[in-house]
């Protein structure tokens, strides 16, 4: 107490009002790899706008499965979704799958072209190929039914990584795996730098980050070589592995994954 007979000493903690804990603030929910929030799957259906569906959500008029569909959920591309008993999106299960592709089948959709790769795999769904291989070329092709992971992969500016398996005509030098690395011209321009291994006398492994068109048999050529053979083991993370030529496998979750998670999806 001072001399004015007042009382500045703080309130004892026993004395004094408790404040009302706020609750501990709740943790984001990952976004899983290929999803969308549900307000704007609902309005991308055209039903309601975004504010419209977080209000249809929260009213509790909206099914995820089956399921009242909590405020701010993913939602994958073949999740059924239900606003008010009607379904807004049909499931589609979503499909990517590589191909170990043989010899002389053609990367087109295009069914009236004979050797077509959608007539070859005979998938009882729409498929179509990610990007293309050439008719003489033979290996991994990936397949899907997600047109929204096409571009992102094939963009060149992502720089994705591409494996290959190829052999020339002739004994390979160390000037032509030197000069296959740094950059070659063709098509009026000079290719990215790339990784080149000699594997064995005519044999190279080649890894690259753009897909110009015939752009590994040009390069070879542009040093007066013959490509005899070229097969692709890799796009991305996906292996060929040991998947037998004309066969085909869907990819796993993890693959699917890690390719989300590179383009950015």
């Amino acid at each position: 107490m001072n001399k004015k007979g007042i009382n500045r000493s703080k309130p004892t903690r026993k004395n004094s009002a408790k404040k009302a804990r706020r609750p501990a603030p709740q943790p984001k929910q990952a976004r899983p790899a290929g999803a969308v929030r549900l307000n704007k799957a609902i309005a991308q259906s055209g039903i309601a706008s975004r504010r419209a569906a977080d209000s249809l959500i929260a009213e509790g008029r909206v099914l995820v499965n089956g399921q009242v569909a909590d405020m701010g959920v993913f939602v994958m591309p073949d999740d059924d979704i239900v606003v008010d008993g009607r379904p807004i999106r049909k499931a589609v299960k979503r499909i990517c799958m590589v191909l170990n592709k043989p010899l002389g089948i053609e990367c087109t959709t295009d069914r009236r072209v004979k050797g077509n790769i959608i007539d070859f795999i005979g998938y009882p769904e729409r498929i179509f190929p990610i990007g293309r291989l050439d008719k003489n070329s033979e290996g991994l092709i990936l397949l899907t039914n997600d047109g929204d992971i096409v571009n992102p992969i094939l963009r060149a500016g992502n720089a994705h990584e591409k494996e290959y398996i190829v052999k020339v005509n002739k004994p390979i030098t160390d000037q032509f795996i030197a000069g296959m690395a740094s950059g070659v011209k063709i098509l009026d321009t000079v290719t990215l730098p790339c990784k080149v291994k000699k594997l064995d006398a005519k044999t190279f492994n080649i890894v690259l980050v753009q897909g110009l068109n015939r752009q590994i048999r040009r390069m070879a050529e542009a040093f007066g070589y013959r490509v005899v053979a070229l097969k692709r083991i890799r796009i991305m993370n996906v292996k060929l592995g040991k998947l037998k030529t004309g066969t085909y496998r869907l990819l796993t979750q993890s693959e699917l994954n890690q390719i989300y998670e590179q383009i950015g999806k």
